[in-house]
């Protein structure tokens, strides 16, 4: 599995390259859709809504074109300073695209405040070829379908393409039509490449996942995951990860009576990993509390989320 490097593609062969960005609402499907693309679990993906925070990067190679996907937070409006971020990172990779994928819940079609929001943000992106995946035909009904399908063509001025990530039911005559949408050129990585982001993050991103599907209510968006150290050195590779919480009731229910909990989330967390490095994992994992990290500009810089410059109403410390 390759996560970097450069292309050593023919720039004279007739094939097609371009960055396609996947937008849309929280808990469209856009990270299953995006893992089925590439064939391999790059975005978290769990049944709550808003899990995806950061931009994740996945590619996929055929014969004819190179499709480097860019997975989006969810479009919505921001309640705090994480969700700004967040909304600031989907804009940031519109005005990078070649082409946008809008993925469309049609078991829970948007209402027209949800629709208002896809076409103020699709709006910056200019006149890029749109192609509107109507997401989750296998459980929505037939008319539902037909009426967000309508909705791209003739307001967002897109194609519709009706289609289940989940089954694979109709992703391949989507596939094709983004590779003929996609720019002329050559690739800008190897076939084998499948992805560009550090496996630093999809490690991080592993532990979040498995505290999604284990925690409810607030404890969830509460939390984020990162990297401290990674020896691939060492047999087993030793990984440290640090959970940060906004609140100490949030640790003590992350570690658990005589750290039960943390036990049994770093055992379920250390079989992905090993699963995607193929090696065995030392996975030790420290809970700390950066109070109210979600709302407060310093705290987010230093986690690597992008902060825009000035938020009315929240604290900039």
């Amino acid at each position: 599995m390759c996560f970097s490097g450069t292309s050593d593609s023919d720039p004279h062969t007739d094939v097609r390259c371009g960055y396609v960005t996947l937008v849309g609402r929280p808990n469209a499907g856009k990270s299953t859709l995006m893992n089925a693309l590439v064939g391999e679990r790059l975005s978290i993906v769990t049944p709550r809504a808003q899990t995806t925070w950061r931009r994740v990067t996945g590619i996929l190679t055929t014969d004819r074109a190179q499709m480097i996907f860019l997975d989006t937070p969810g479009l919505l409006q921001p309640r705090d300073l994480l969700q700004r971020a967040m909304l600031g990172a989907a804009l940031q990779a519109l005005s990078e695209s070649d082409v946008i994928l809008l993925v469309l819940d049609a078991a829970s079609p948007p209402k027209p405040a949800e629709r208002g929001v896809v076409s103020q943000t699709l709006s910056v992106s200019g006149h890029l070829p749109l192609l509107g995946a109507i997401n989750k035909t296998d459980v929505a009904s037939v008319s539902d379908v037909q009426e967000i399908s309508e909705w791209v063509v003739s307001e967002l001025r897109g194609e519709a393409f009706p289609l289940s990530a989940l089954t694979g039911h109709g992703v391949d005559a989507m596939l094709s039509r983004l590779e003929e949408v996609l720019p002329a050129g050559p690739f800008l990585y190897p076939a084998d490449e499948i992805a560009r982001d550090p496996v630093r993050l999809f490690v991080a991103e592993m532990v979040r996942e498995t505290v999604f599907e284990t925690y409810y209510q607030e404890v969830p968006y509460s939390v984020f995951c990162q990297v401290e150290e990674f020896r691939e050195g060492e047999d087993p590779i030793y990984i440290q990860v640090n959970v940060f919480v906004e609140r100490s009731s949030q640790k003590r229910i992350l570690i658990g009576k005589g750290g039960a909990a943390i036990r049994s989330l770093g055992a379920r967390a250390r079989e992905k990993m090993e699963e995607f490095l193929g090696r065995a994992v030392y996975l030790d994992l420290w809970v700390k509390v950066l109070p109210d990290w979600r709302r407060r500009r310093g705290h987010l810089k230093r986690l690597g989320f992008p902060v825009p410059d000035e938020v009315p109403g929240h604290d900039p410390g």
